[in-house]
């Protein structure tokens, strides 16, 4: 399904007649938000790693004494 210029212009259409032209910019902050937070969620777990290689190698040296 290929989305034509028509398609587009009617869906921004749609969203400008159901949440208004007031509420249009707070719904898309809270839409760019919802979005961060779930990039931020998502490398949550390499956050945690040790960034340089010489701190990893003494972490793991702790962990097996």
């Amino acid at each position: 399904m290929e989305l034509s210029v028509t398609k587009i212009l009617l869906i921004l259409i749609l969203v400008l007649v159901i949440f208004g032209a007031g509420k249009l910019p707070g719904v898309m902050g809270e839409l760019g938000k919802g979005i961060r937070s779930l990039k931020d969620g998502l490398k949550g777990d390499d956050d945690k790693k040790p960034a340089d290689p010489k701190q990893a190698a003494d972490s793991n040296k702790d962990k097996n004494a």
